[in-house]
């Protein structure tokens, strides 16, 4: 066996009811003056107002001009408010939109620059920002104890991962209650996420044995839960167990970063306005069985070997599975779903998927095998 590292920073208080700790976590820390960032529909109804009424004047103001794929503008302007209101800590409430937003603005606030610096590599990320406390409100991205953010530069059209140590939250609270009220398409597209984190973790090339245990404890929980809170929203014990999907495949996928569905879905996500999960989701049975299959033994019987020890009878079983879920859920299944319709949208879909974590997968992707991986994908394929 190969050496390997595994790091995981950020404290995790996880249970029902513990967001209530907030206001001793943040005395705990000595924190004086701080920002809620947080989602416009919690201002809406009055959680956000109730959190910082409870924050013993700790929390002073509000921001939550953030839209569902955070957006550099939407981290500068976050970054703007903590750099000229002289914050020393923020509290991050939502969903993996918020998180991401929020990491990455508590770093520019303690730097000069703006966020586009950094996203296009035009300095490294390289100490500390203003800590950060993340409370996620639905099970998906597990973004509370990761080291990356996915932004998006709505002039140039790209979305992509920004990722460093830097960004690792100062502390995690993960309350499962906070996702009883998520509508069901919400707690679709988010659990299919934990999904592609918990699968993408377990082939991708810089797998490892904590990764694995974690990666597979996480899928797991998903095949088991995640049609349960879908359908009965109310199911605590699902909701629970939802929640420590998402923090488990955060485990795993943090270290070994996701592979080629996360890939594929950023220009889903950009270009035809897939929902994260929901483009995630897209690729990930299809994937799996491909990848399963691989000429390689070492990559072909592992995942066979994960998919029987899920409780499937192999690989394509598994995958076979994933699609069941994502029909029950009434996510996008073919290509014409996802709005792609001619020669040239797929086209433009090909070019466009070759994040770099198309490079992690154990197949090699090119262009001219995805696109028939890609054709494989609509209607008339599956209709034959």
């Amino acid at each position: 066996m190969e050496g390997f590292y595994y790091e995981q920073p950020v404290p995790i208080d996880f249970g029902i009811g513990k967001l209530k700790k907030l206001p001793e976590i943040i005395d705990q820390f000595g924190f004086e003056k701080g920002l809620l960032i947080s989602t416009p529909s919690m201002v809406k109804n009055g959680v956000a107002a109730q959190i910082v009424a409870a924050s013993n004047g700790k929390l002073q103001e509000i921001f939550s001009d953030i839209q569902p794929n955070p957006t550099l503008k939407n981290t500068d302007d976050c970054a703007d408010i903590l750099r000229s209101n002289k914050y020393d800590f923020a509290v991050a409430i939502g969903g993996g939109s918020i998180l991401d937003c929020a990491k990455v603005a508590c770093f520019v606030a303690n730097t000069e620059d703006s966020t586009s610096i950094y996203f296009y590599k035009k300095k490294t990320i390289d100490h500390s920002g203003i800590p950060l406390i993340a409370i996620p409100t639905t099970s998906g991205t597990a973004s509370e104890i990761t080291a990356v953010s996915v932004l998006t530069d709505t002039d140039k059209g790209i979305k992509a991962p920004l990722g460093s140590k830097y960004l690792y939250a100062k502390y995690a609270i993960i309350d499962p209650e906070l996702t009883y009220s998520c509508p069901p398409h919400v707690t679709a597209t988010s659990g299919i996420d934990v999904l592609a984190h918990s699968l993408e973790a377990f082939y991708g090339k810089k797998h490892q044995p904590y990764t694995d245990m974690a990666a597979e404890k996480a899928a797991k929980l998903v095949f088991e839960n995640l049609l349960t809170a879908y359908k009965d929203p109310n199911n605590i014990e699902a909701r629970v167990n939802m929640s420590l999907a998402s923090v488990t495949a955060g485990f795993a996928f943090n270290l070994t970063q996701t592979a080629a569905a996360h890939a594929c879905s950023y220009p889903l996500t950009q270009d035809f306005g897939i929902t994260h999960g929901e483009a995630c989701a897209f690729t990930l049975a299809a994937f799996w069985r491909l990848n399963s299959q691989s000429d390689d033994p070492y990559v072909s019987t592992r995942l066979q070997d994960f998919s029987k020890r899920c409780g499937f009878e192999d690989g394509n079983v598994l995958a076979d599975f994933i699609d069941f879920m994502k029909k029950e859920m009434d996510l996008c299944m073919t290509l014409e779903d996802a709005g792609v319709t001619s020669e040239e949208l797929l086209d433009n879909l090909v070019a466009n998927s070759f994040a770099p974590n198309m490079q992690n997968n154990p197949i090699e992707m090119t262009p001219s095998s995805l696109k028939v991986f890609y054709q494989s994908l609509s209607k008339s394929s599956a209709v034959s």
